[in-house]
């Protein structure tokens, strides 16, 4: 009876530890592969796998003005999407300097609503756009109380609207010219478990995961690849309530150097990736613990990062 229970359990433990193992080696182990080896498709540049024009959305600043610069040194033309059309010129003008592409702001503001997307697809129309960056997003630093219900329903509209609508979209126009293409849809850390005073935050990142998996599904057959890009903790100000974290180190990247490690992710073709190398150490030492540790580290972890004077 004990021997058939011990090899029971080792058997569970076993299991355990290469579904771990899996999960968390999948992307480095294609990655590794893909640089040490290469294949074919490796070989191509980002141009020649996905198209020569992008739409990046959240570009005046950030992760997304970061990506934008990146996929213009790539030779990438670029659709520069935010709501302050004063620092989208400031980017533009920053790109065309440095880059020989061409630029096209659009200027839209994701928490006025349904009508923007009409806006979009109208200025978009005659722009063959193949690759889309869905990074716009929003956060409230602090706990439930402290939202008011417009900063609640602004949140919703930037964080989960625009993905849905924006992704729907490019989905339905590249599959109806049957064109090759790339979705990206940018998550966070914060999707792997719930997280106590960043709880909508982070409640928009866990569907912006399971849209985006489940997209990859549906898209793959037409040739259309849909990558989930979550990021930890990056230099950006969406994480300015916190001096400790605007101050970076080997965790916690510039938005340039994030976004040189994404664009090569998606050259490589990779499908769900946290974007950059010591992020992927972070989540496999953080998701070795069961999420209800999880919960209780990022909760300790939220009522403290945040300088005191923001509370």
């Amino acid at each position: 009876m004990w021997a058939g229970l011990s090899t029971f359990l080792i058997s569970v433990g076993v299991y355990a530890l290469v579904a771990y193992l899996y999960e968390q080696l999948r992307t480095p182990f294609r990655l590794l592969k893909l640089r040490l080896i290469g294949d074919a498709r490796h070989r191509l540049s980002i141009k020649e796998r996905f198209g020569n024009w992008a739409a990046i959305t959240g570009s005046s600043d950030g992760i997304g003005k970061a990506y934008a610069m990146e996929l213009a040194r790539n030779g990438i033309n670029v659709v520069l999407i935010a709501r302050n059309e004063d620092k989208l010129k400031a980017v533009a003008k920053e790109i065309t300097t440095e880059c020989s592409v061409q630029v096209k702001i659009v200027v839209a503001d994701f928490t006025q609503g349904s009508a923007v997307y009409d806006h979009i697809e109208h200025e978009l129309k005659d722009v063959p756009v193949t690759i889309l960056i869905n990074n716009v997003g929003i956060g409230f630093p602090g706990g439930l109380s402290r939202v008011t219900k417009e900063q609640l329903q602004q949140l919703i509209d930037t964080n989960v609207l625009a993905a849905a609508q924006l992704s729907r979209y490019f989905f339905q126009r590249l599959r109806a010219a049957d064109q090759k293409g790339a979705i990206v849809n940018v998550s966070s850390g914060t999707e792997l478990q719930p997280v106590p005073f960043a709880a909508l935050y982070a409640a928009t990142k866990a569907f912006m995961r399971s849209f985006t998996l489940a997209l990859q599904w549906e898209a793959a057959r037409f040739g259309i690849h849909v990558q989930l890009l979550s990021p930890n903790f990056v230099v950006t100000k969406i994480n300015n309530y916190s001096k400790r974290i605007m101050r970076g180190g080997l965790f916690i990247p510039t938005a340039e150097q994030y976004a040189r490690s994404a664009v090569a992710q998606l050259r490589d073709g990779v499908d769900e990736t946290p974007g950059y190398f010591w992020h992927h150490v972070q989540n496999a030492a953080m998701t070795a613990f069961p999420w209800r540790l999880r919960l209780n580290v990022a909760q300790l972890f939220f009522t403290r990062i945040a300088d005191k004077d923001r509370k």
